[in-house]
């Protein structure tokens, strides 16, 4: 396929955003405009980008798609596009994500509307970049991009302590990319090329990858969250609006898993199986102590933002176990994870458009008085729980299985994980939907919406799919996850 693709992908929302910004008139015609622009730019790019699906060879362990221009020749620096198998479904996840957050943003966002989906396109274009750059120089730019939209979206339209969280936000990932920044220089200084397809075919010396995992590690630890580098997000989450939380919980996060995969462990793998016994860990720890905070939460958004730093450990347990089933997991686990979360923050923001508070105990008897709600919020819940028969179980599943291989004593503690983790979510359930509706306003609350079933549709659908065929997602990244795998392996029979 000659046409460029990925460029295209990433040019599209940034038109729709330039479209925006040159509408005039009354301030209700713009913001009417800005919406319909914003939503039919998404669903064009949604839709461009499953031609990655529909044009992708699964037995293909290289990266596909790729574009190839001089960038900086006397640096020799390159504009290098390209996706693997495991990137093309956060390519696919971030635009219907982003389809979502306008969607349900559509009656909530009455303010400057026009900026604001202004930032949701840039912030588009800036997730499609990450995924889709093969080249170091590049995937920064993009990966820094990410984070001004963010910036504003959560500092302008989120909550009372909104310049707070926003700034936290900001800070804690400018932190982790600074030290990202000097790893990336290093290893252009050794190497001579950012290129990732040329990176890969070299091999660091130990005592260079102990220092470059320490510096990745440390960028992508605090953008999955890690824990204990994991303060920021509950902040973020509860202030965010309905949007910034989808597309933060949804996307942003996995940059963190992704980054693991292709830095630390396909261009850094001896360092990395140096350090997995501690990652695994942290990971165990993460798992146990926030599935620990979450269930003592009172706040829905908290709870699920705790929930968020619980489910990325266990992909980090499965990724830093060095095994197929271990890998294969992981990224079952952040696909899942990307549906539900994303799933989870769009029913509590259809709540708390209804009643404006997040308050568990101030709601109460919504099986009776909505019941279409209740039961999707219920699957989502049996999702994120990892109910057989939903996405959430195949992932844990396998991510336990190898990390069992790996570090058996480790797997025990993170298993108790799974348990509290059915304890903070049937907690949450039983405390919005049984019992008695705790005032009046509650009693009046409406069922779903048209557009909000409309949001919910497609999730539902993939969130069972994913659980029944769990194959139709994780063949396309098969041979990627080998390829993945390779430098391990060999420099262990080394």
């Amino acid at each position: 396929m000659n046409f460029p693709i990925l460029s295209v992908l990433t040019i599209l929302p940034l038109l729709g955003a330039a479209f925006i910004a040159t509408l005039r008139g009354s301030e209700a015609v713009v913001a009417k405009n800005a919406r319909w622009t914003a939503l039919w730019t998404t669903l064009v790019t949604f839709a461009v980008s499953l031609l990655l699906v529909t044009n992708f060879d699964a037995s293909n362990s290289g990266f596909q798609f790729v574009e190839r221009f001089v960038w900086f020749a006397p640096a020799n620096i390159y504009y290098v596009r390209g996706i693997d198998g495991i990137a093309l479904w956060f390519v696919l996840a971030s635009s219907l994500l982003t389809l979502a957050a306008i969607l349900c943003s559509w009656k909530s966002i009455e303010t400057r509307v026009p900026m604001y989906h202004m930032a949701l396109m840039v912030l588009l274009t800036m997730m499609i970049g990450v995924f889709s750059s093969l080249d170091l120089i590049l995937l920064f730019v993009f990966f820094e991009g990410v984070l001004l939209p963010m910036f504003f979206i959560i500092g302008i339209w989120g909550g009372a302590r909104r310049i707070y969280s926003s700034y936290k936000f900001f800070l804690y990932t400018m932190l982790g990319s600074l030290f990202m920044l000097l790893a990336m220089l290093t290893i252009y200084v050794q190497l001579g090329s950012t290129e990732l397809t040329t990176l890969f075919g070299h091999h660091l010396p130990m005592s260079i990858q102990v220092w470059l995992f320490a510096a990745f590690f440390l960028s992508f630890a605090i953008k999955s969250p890690m824990w204990p580098v994991h303060t920021w997000l509950p902040d973020a989450h509860v202030e965010a609006p309905t949007a910034g939380s989808v597309i933060l919980a949804g996307i942003l996060l996995k940059m963190g898993g992704y980054g693991f995969m292709r830095f630390c462990i396909q261009l850094l793998p001896e360092a990395s199986q140096l350090f997995a016994p501690l990652v695994m860990i942290l990971s165990a720890v993460a798992i146990i102590y926030t599935s620990l905070v979450a269930l003592a939460q009172s706040d829905m958004k908290k709870m699920i933002a705790y929930s968020s730093v619980a489910h990325m450990g266990f992909v980090t347990l499965g990724l830093f176990s060095f095994t197929h089933q271990g890998l294969d997991g992981a990224m079952l686990v952040m696909l899942s994870h990307t549906i539900v979360s994303a799933a989870l923050f769009l029913c509590i923001g259809v709540m708390y458009d209804r009643l404006h508070t997040r308050e568990i105990s101030a709601y109460g008897g919504l099986a009776s008085i909505m019941p279409n709600f209740a039961v999707v919020v219920m699957i989502f819940t049996m999702a994120s729980v990892g109910l057989p028969g939903t996405s959430g179980f195949v992932g844990e599943f396998l991510s336990m299985l190898g990390a069992w291989q790996a570090a058996p004593t480790i797997t025990l503690f993170a298993a108790i994980g799974v348990i509290l983790g059915a304890a903070y979510m049937l907690k949450l359930y039983r405390g919005l939907f049984f019992g008695v509706p705790a005032t009046q306003d509650v009693r009046r609350m409406r069922d779903l919406t048209v557009r909000e079933m409309i949001v919910f549709a497609p999730l539902l659908v993939l969130v069972i799919w994913m659980g029944v065929h769990p194959t139709s997602f994780s063949h396309i990244y098969q041979a990627n996850i080998t390829a993945i795998l390779n430098p391990v392996s060999t420099g262990a029979a080394q």
